[in-house]
């Protein structure tokens, strides 16, 4: 999917090696038809999201691309991922944007589905990679040194505080399931 984005981007003008990219693709999708998404049933519809960017990983632009993506139980069911509107100084700032758009997306879909009753009760728990993005979205202090930071992208310091959301840093998530899991022996 990224890749197929990356090239779209260059429709309009397009040389040799964006058709030799998009044959690649082609290649690898033809490889990898017996490849398939396993749906499992789920316990709890919870629903849970992910975030992440890279800095500055556009060599035109110097714009960073960011992504989420939302499960719902077992499933993925939602998914984005799109060059940020402006160019960030710092992976933190780059980070914080797609965090900013991941809590925009998760009070849509809490409202969602809450319109299906299937009414998400607790904080919907977002994984974001930089803990400096999860600290500032965590403690105002850091206000000052994030004055710079658009005032749209604090709206995930204000859902944190309503309780809708809960950014959380995914390392934590990985040394608990770690550390949880039963021994092997």
């Amino acid at each position: 999917m990224f890749a197929v984005s990356l090239l779209s981007r260059f429709m309009h003008c397009c040389n040799e090696k964006h058709f030799q990219a998009a044959k690649r693709v082609l290649r690898y999708i033809k490889g990898t038809l017996s490849h398939g998404m396993l749906f499992n049933k789920a316990e709890s519809l919870k629903l849970v999201g992910y975030t992440d960017s890279d800095w500055a990983g556009s060599s035109d632009d110097i714009k960073s691309t960011s992504g989420y993506a939302f499960t719902l139980g077992s499933t993925m069911f939602c998914w984005s991922s799109r060059k940020q509107s402006m160019v960030a100084q710092s992976t933190a700032k780059a980070e914080y944007v797609a965090a900013a758009n991941a809590v925009n997306q998760a009070i849509w879909l809490r409202k969602i589905l809450a319109d299906l009753n299937l009414h998400q009760w607790e904080a919907t728990e977002i994984f974001c990679d930089n803990k400096s993005a999860v600290a500032i979205a965590k403690n105002p202090v850091f206000h000052g040194r994030t004055k710079h930071f658009s005032i749209k992208l604090h709206v995930i310091r204000e859902m944190e505080q309503a309780r809708e959301v809960e950014l959380i840093l995914a390392i934590q998530k990985n040394r608990l399931l770690i550390s949880s899991q039963k021994p092997l022996v």
